[in-house]
């Protein structure tokens, strides 16, 4: 199974970028992961919110496969602990999923579009984090569920 972190834009902080790195370098013991980041709609755009949410969902969806198993990061959707989350990765690997794909949307969410093209909706906070963080965290979430997947000692009860 490939897990696929999709976000808009790059990572431009240098310690958020460096802390990423090392935390896919630590995954790749365990997962095939990719963090594609497409580029953003520059900032300059006359589009208004709803023109905008649609546009950079276009661009989204540009990269989905077919197969694809797609969670949109959104703060309505499901929350879970870390180590539900871990049973809920064991759960994508058990289904033989060819590629599990996690989105961050822009800044005003996702379009309808994509919410209706999603599988699922998942929370990481009740809390608002900035695009950067976000990344950040997912990505330390995500090695944190391979850890307690393979009973390792980083979380700890």
């Amino acid at each position: 199974m490939k897990i696929v972190l999709l976000t808009l834009g790059k990572t431009s902080q240098k310690n958020i970028k460096e802390e990423i790195l090392i935390y896919i370098k630590r995954l790749s013991h365990y997962t095939d992961f990719e963090l594609l980041e497409i580029p953003s709609l520059k900032s300059s755009t006359k589009l208004n919110q709803s023109e905008l949410k649609k546009s950079e969902g276009q661009m989204i969806m540009k990269s989905f496969n077919n197969s694809d198993y797609v969670v949109l990061l959104d703060e309505n959707g499901k929350s879970y602990s870390s180590i539900d989350f871990s049973k809920k990765i064991e759960k994508f690997r058990l289904n033989s999923f060819k590629r599990v794909v996690f989105v961050v949307g822009g800044a005003f969410g996702f379009s309808d579009e994509l919410y209706s093209y999603c599988n699922e909706k998942l929370s990481l906070s009740s809390m608002t984090f900035s695009h950067q963080m976000v990344r950040l965290f997912f990505i330390e979430q995500l090695y944190r569920a391979f850890t307690i997947i393979n009973n390792e000692k980083y979380h700890h009860q």
